[in-house]
């Protein structure tokens, strides 16, 4: 039992800027998948595992853990139309979406700050979300420019104060 409720826990928590990635992977039969996450971070060097946090409820996450490889592509401050596009139900999510297949297989968005390849490590259940790690293949960056944000419920950037 708490003393708040969820709307207070994600008013406090939404106090805290995240970044707004895309992770893709493609489907056995050749069909590309994608899911938005705003939880995404590094975990370890050695060996180079990153995280994220879909939520149980998610349709896209079963179908990217079939796979068991994505490629998680941080979105420019620019790119919030493919950032709707992806997290929008029941469309073509990559319609009219320029991307490449990396060398391991998943799709790379087009013009994306940065992508980093992986291969699922493990999942943990956590609460109503699971804990992705990923293990790093390949990374880089594509477009070093200011990447979206997500905070206080609304898209924004970084804004440099020096």
């Amino acid at each position: 039992m708490t003393g708040f409720d969820s709307a207070t826990f994600r008013r406090v928590l939404g106090h805290y800027p995240t970044g707004v990635c895309v992770v893709t992977a493609v489907e056995a039969d050749g069909a590309p998948v994608g899911m938005v996450v705003g939880s995404f971070t590094s975990v370890s060097l050695d060996p180079p595992l990153v995280a994220f946090f879909p939520a149980k409820t998610s349709s896209s996450w079963p179908r990217i853990e079939k796979v068991g490889r994505f490629c998680v592509n941080i979105l420019a401050s620019d790119q919030l139309p493919v950032c709707r596009q992806i997290a929008a139900p029941g469309v073509d999510k990559f319609a009219g979406i320029a991307h490449r297949v990396s060398a391991h297989g998943s799709p790379i968005l087009d013009d994306v700050v940065a992508w980093i390849d992986c291969t699922l490590d493990a999942v943990h259940e956590a609460g109503d979300h699971h804990i992705v790690l990923g293990r790093v293949v390949a990374l880089e960056v594509e477009r070093p420019e200011r990447p979206l944000l997500f905070f206080q419920g609304s898209y924004g950037e970084f804004a440099l104060l020096d």
